[in-house]
């Protein structure tokens, strides 16, 4: 690993690091804020999943999240959303390729290659940081998400129903298979068999049986993308049909920038503390 800063921050540490990574065959950075808790004992883990055309630097940047773990106790990691560097597949525009990783382990090429953000945020990446962490207390974890990245949270809660306590997400795109969004990503990174897009749609996982502890969704009602790319309407027809509990706000007059996300930040935060306990 290489520390790229170590930036004291509400008593806090605020750190950016760059590693090898085996499962993308890359370099890979990731932020992650340890609160002051810390240097005294175990804290829980909270892992945030960015969007389309974010790095690690958005929400670390933008978030406002440092408070509200420093206050609660909370560990906050924000991985990259794809691969990057020389030689990794790109295409043209900004929804596929660099920057739109929608963790999943592509099996179609060129993407096979490197797009493997699947296995680096549910494998390699939480195993690195307990290992160099030991502070992270990784029986305590919630997991959250904006847009791509909340569909990666709640992609990944429903697939692994015991690691996480919470799942929680802002704007995310619930039904990847069934928007353009989606329909893009998923037919380049993994081919034309829709069957196998349905491991990795959080409505199509839980009309097949998925469930998780706990599901908070915030969306802003003046998002752009919610008629046609977040479709929050699916995933509450799938957890009522489910029997799935979800908390879903609909707050008006907010759109899909980090403004919105960064005002219900401590709101989520303070949401996964009290099932973090």
């Amino acid at each position: 690993m290489q520390v790229g800063s170590d930036i004291l921050s509400h008593g806090g540490r605020q750190l950016v690091i760059t590693h090898d990574s085996t499962a993308t065959a890359t370099p890979m950075t990731f932020s992650l804020f340890l609160p002051p808790q810390a240097e005294r004992g175990a804290v829980p883990l909270v892992t945030y999943l960015s969007g389309l055309t974010c790095t690690h630097a958005n929400v670390t940047d933008k978030g406002e999240y440092r408070r509200s773990c420093a206050e609660l106790g909370l560990a906050f990691l924000a991985p990259d959303t794809s691969p990057r560097g020389e030689g990794v597949a790109d295409a043209e525009g900004w929804d596929i390729g660099l920057g739109a990783g929608f963790y999943i382990d592509a099996t179609e090429m060129p993407w096979s290659a490197n797009y493997r953000m699947w296995s680096y945020v549910t494998d390699e990446l939480p195993a690195l940081v307990a290992a160099e962490f030991p502070a992270l207390d990784m029986g305590a974890q919630a997991i959250t998400g904006h847009s791509m990245g909340g569909h990666g949270a709640l992609t990944v809660a429903l697939r692994h129903p015991g690691r996480f306590r919470s799942v929680s997400a802002f704007a995310p795109i619930v039904a990847p298979s069934q928007v353009p969004w989606g329909e893009k990503a998923f037919s380049h990174y993994l081919g034309a068999d829709r069957d196998a897009w349905r491991a990795h749609d959080a409505v199509a996982l839980i009309e097949g049986g998925a469930r998780v502890p706990a599901l908070k969704v915030d969306v802003g009602g003046a998002d752009p993308f919610l008629e046609r790319e977040l479709r929050p309407e699916l995933l509450e027809a799938a957890c009522h049909n489910a029997g799935q509990r979800l908390e879903l706000a609909v707050r008006p007059g907010y759109d899909h920038s980090y403004h919105f996300v960064s005002t219900f930040m401590a709101d989520h935060l303070a949401w996964h503390a009290e099932r973090l306990r």
